[in-house]
């Protein structure tokens, strides 16, 4: 296989690397800008994401998901939990050092107003893309993370 990128060509403004970088900053930027009234960051939503849909339950998986380290967590953790969208449960098997993360009911009926705002800043971004074309690139992204 010809590689694809040499250090003689390469320029990052047409590098899969960066542009993927940019691509990921202006999404957290465009998405903490539409929830910036309901006092959710995009950082936040991705938690709440991962526990609304099954993802994760602890604070390790959500560390690990999300590669935060356990003191940034804990603090992400605390400002939801302040909200009132997130809860930490100790584990109903006894190991108190567990720790088991769930929305509250606030969490619950707040998540689909978020995640409506979160799709609409994706399909803005998908503007002048095909239905076909957006799989295509959905299957060229899941690809490009098996192969890393």
């Amino acid at each position: 296989m010809n590689p694809i990128y040499d250090q003689a060509t390469i320029r990052p403004e047409n590098s899969i690397g960066y542009l993927l970088n940019q691509a990921r900053l202006e999404l957290y930027y465009a998405v903490d800008r539409e929830l910036s009234d309901l006092d959710v960051t995009s950082a936040q939503f991705g938690v709440m994401a991962r526990l609304a849909y099954g993802m994760a339950d602890s604070p390790g998986a959500l560390c690990k998901a999300l590669q935060y380290d356990p003191g940034a967590m804990t603090r992400m953790m605390d400002r939801l939990e302040a909200k009132g969208l997130i809860r930490r449960t100790r584990d109903r098997n006894g190991d108190r050092r567990a720790v088991h993360l769930e929305l509250t009911e606030q969490g619950k009926q707040m998540f689909p107003v978020i995640q409506a705002r979160v799709i609409g800043v994706l399909n803005r971004m998908l503007t002048g893309f095909s239905a076909d074309e957006a799989k295509q690139f959905e299957g060229f992204l899941k690809r490009l993370i098996a192969n890393a």
